[in-house]
């Protein structure tokens, strides 16, 4: 193409570069006066309209023409042109007018629609804040909930509550009263042994007569039974009351019924066999033959396990009798009588074992084979 290019943008009223107004005050406008317009057009699409075929000053630069080639596309920011008036600045909007932080990327479209856009960022921007805060203050609002929904989360809590304090219980029976008995079992023990090794209280006292037993005072400890096959052994007190005996870890002695030193009779007890110490916890694995020794201020006696009842209910007293029955014996003598609760953990039921002394031995003679050989 051979068309003189001009120095300026010109831009008609009507046509999409503004209009000659702009040319006023500079060399150009002075002295031309408004633009004529005529051939030639350039590019397969004009612009907007022809523009002058001559110009004083002679053809511009070749880097002009790509100024008016596809006019409609969106000019960023284009090259600046020394011999461009200063009042064509005003066309061209910096990118540094954005608001700090605003998006770099052009708007589409034309010049005026990427002004509006650049001027209205920050308030739009702005303004879609205040209606997030607006809308998270209207989602926190808390609704107000009905008598059901309360009445639930009441009857939830009042569960776990209830849940927590039934576990703290069953941590206090199956724990903490094991804990206690054992204190206060162990108590007991070393109390009668510390009484059987001291000497006599004054000169000339005589020791314990086997022959005349001594009778003790309900919740007062006066013997010793060891369980050899399980290695346990735990102090006896006289009464089967729950409170000052048995939840004392102590195994209590039925009143009423015969004593170690007896020529004849049933030496029968009774202990927990869970919580409280469980003295006779494990006396379901006694069996035939194993030995029960009771140790008093007069000696030790041994018995040997002969038989018993797996289960019969706590209204059978017969078990206590001087000969008891169930037990296989059919007249006076020397017996013990062991019996717990059954199954574990409940006491619907009562376990029962049974033996015979097979041995006596005074304190002087030391502890029989049945404790040292254990």
């Amino acid at each position: 193409m051979t068309a003189v290019r001009p120095e300026g943008r010109y831009q008609p009223e009507a046509g999409p570069y503004g209009g000659p107004q702009q040319y006023q005050g500079t060399e150009y406008g002075d002295r031309y006066g408004a633009p004529q317009y005529g051939a030639p057009q350039y590019g397969d699409a004009a612009p907007g309209g022809p523009y002058p075929s001559e110009h004083p000053a002679g053809g511009a630069p070749e880097d002009a023409w790509g100024v008016y080639e596809q006019a409609e596309q969106p000019v960023v920011d284009g090259p600046e042109y020394p011999w461009l008036p200063d009042q064509t600045l005003q066309l061209r909007l910096p990118l540094d007018e954005a608001a700090p932080g605003a998006e770099t990327a052009p708007p589409t479209g034309g010049r005026a629609e990427r002004r509006r856009a650049a001027q209205g960022r920050t308030s739009v921007r702005a303004g879609g804040g205040r209606r997030r805060a607006k809308g998270r203050g209207a989602a926190g609002a808390r609704p107000k909930e009905s008598a059901v929904v309360v009445a639930a989360r009441f009857v939830g809590e009042a569960c776990i509550t209830l849940g927590v304090v039934m576990l703290l219980f069953v941590a206090y029976q199956l724990w903490w009263t094991n804990v206690q008995a054992d204190a206060a079992a162990s108590s007991a023990r070393d109390q009668l042994e510390q009484q059987w090794d001291a000497p006599p209280a004054g000169p000339g006292q005589p020791a314990a007569d086997p022959n005349k037993p001594e009778v003790f005072a309900p919740g007062k400890g006066f013997a010793i039974i060891y369980l050899p096959k399980l290695g346990l052994k735990f102090p006896i007190a006289e009464g089967t009351d729950k409170a000052s005996v048995l939840d004392k870890g102590l195994v209590g002695h039925y009143p009423g019924t015969g004593m170690p030193g007896d020529q004849a009779g049933n030496f029968a007890l009774a202990a927990h066999r869970n919580t409280h110490g469980e003295p006779f916890r494990y006396i379901n694995q006694l069996g035939k033959g194993d030995k029960v020794v009771v140790e008093t201020a007069a000696g030790y006696f041994t018995y040997e396990i002969t038989g018993g009842i797996p289960q019969t209910p706590p209204s059978n007293v017969s078990v206590i009798k001087p000969v008891p029955n169930g037990s296989g014996y059919t007249g006076p003598g020397r017996y013990i009588t062991l019996t717990t609760c059954t199954p574990e953990f409940t006491s619907k039921y009562r376990l029962i074992l049974f033996g015979k002394m097979i041995e006596e031995r005074p304190r002087s003679q030391g502890k029989p084979d049945a404790i040292t050989s254990g």
